[in-house]
Order: structure tokens, then C-alpha cells, then sequence
């Protein structure tokens, strides 16, 4: 019986002790306490070779994803009025045969963008955040029946806008990398 008290005892000590600090849920953003509203104009396309709606499609998947995890943060496309702005830029996008049929024809490529992302608070003109090197990879695989081929370029790229876009807002309401002035 003494047992059980002792670690009856002991386990209400640990609680009381600070390991209940251990789990903090996420409740608001990384973003500073005055940012209410984030810009998020179109993203800019410096990549050789057009791709159809590439940035279109990286802006609104971050978009989307801010409205989605963001906590109560507005989303505007544009600067008037907002708080702090995502600010982007594809610096590269290719894609190469990664593997062959008994043909020779590359039947599934691999994707790979090269962003630049810049967070910054409109109101004291300060960056909290910015990586010129987000890279991200998907592949995707062409049909080997020629009568169901369809390009799917395009669904490879949606799936790295989503990506690539959990990844910033990620950033966003994590707090992961934003630099604290207070040091």
C-alpha cells in the first residue's frame, strides 16, 4: 500500500514539476502578434522554358494552405491593407527521365523547382523570414498502354505546389526559422 502512495505521490510531483511543459499545442501562428493579415501576391517565374500556370499554381496552393492552417490569418492578394507578405519566386523547373521501359523511353520522370521564399512584416519593414533555396522533387510516371496516355506533368506539379506550400505555412505557424530580434 505504501508502494502505491509513493507512486501516487511521485507521479503528482512530475505533473506539478514542469513536465507538463513538455507538450504546448499549437494555438497561434510563428508570425509576430500584429500580423492579422498576410499578402500573398503571384508568385514570379524566373525559370527557362514557359510551363503553363506554374506560379499561378504555387500561389494558390499557398494560399489555400494559409487559409487552411493559418490560425485565423486573413489572405489577400494584395499589399494594401496587409500586415505581412509571402513573397516568391520559381528559380528553376525541370524534369528528366529517371527510368526506361524495354524500349528505352523514359517512362517516369522526376521534377525539380527551385523557389525562393521571403517573409516580411509590412509594418516595421523587417524579414522574418527567407530561404532562396526551397527545393522540392516529385515524379510522375506516363501510362505504358499508349491508348490511356495522358500528361501527367500536370498533376506532378499540383502535387509540389501542395507540397511546397505546407512547407511555407508550416514555417508560418510553427515559428521555425523567423528570427527573434529579442537576442
Amino acid at each position: 500500500m505504501k508502494f502505491v502512495r509513493f507512486i501516487a505521490i511521485f507521479a503528482a510531483f512530475l505533473l506539478v514539476s514542469g513536465f507538463t511543459e513538455c507538450y504546448k499545442p499549437v494555438t497561434n501562428s510563428g508570425l509576430p502578434n500584429n500580423i492579422k493579415t498576410v499578402a500573398v501576391p503571384a508568385f514570379q517565374f524566373e525559370a527557362r522554358g514557359a510551363r503553363y500556370r506554374v506560379e499561378s499554381r504555387f500561389t494558390e496552393a499557398v494560399t489555400r494552405e494559409i487559409i487552411r492552417r493559418g490560425n485565423g490569418l486573413k489572405v489577400q492578394g494584395t499589399l494594401t491593407g496587409a500586415d505581412a507578405v509571402v513573397e516568391g519566386t520559381i528559380r528553376d523547373f525541370s524534369f528528366s527521365g529517371v527510368l526506361l521501359d524495354r524500349e528505352g523511353r523514359a517512362r517516369v520522370y522526376e521534377v525539380t523547382i527551385v523557389s525562393a521564399v521571403t517573409i516580411r512584416d509590412l509594418g516595421n519593414n523587417k524579414i522574418l523570414y527567407d530561404n532562396q533555396n526551397f527545393i522540392f522533387r516529385d515524379s510522375f510516371e506516363f501510362s505504358q498502354d499508349p491508348r490511356s496516355f495522358f500528361n501527367e506533368e500536370d498533376p506532378a506539379v499540383e502535387r509540389m505546389a501542395r507540397s511546397f506550400a505546407e512547407s511555407v505555412v508550416s514555417t508560418i505557424v510553427n515559428g521555425l526559422g523567423v528570427r527573434d530580434e529579442k537576442k
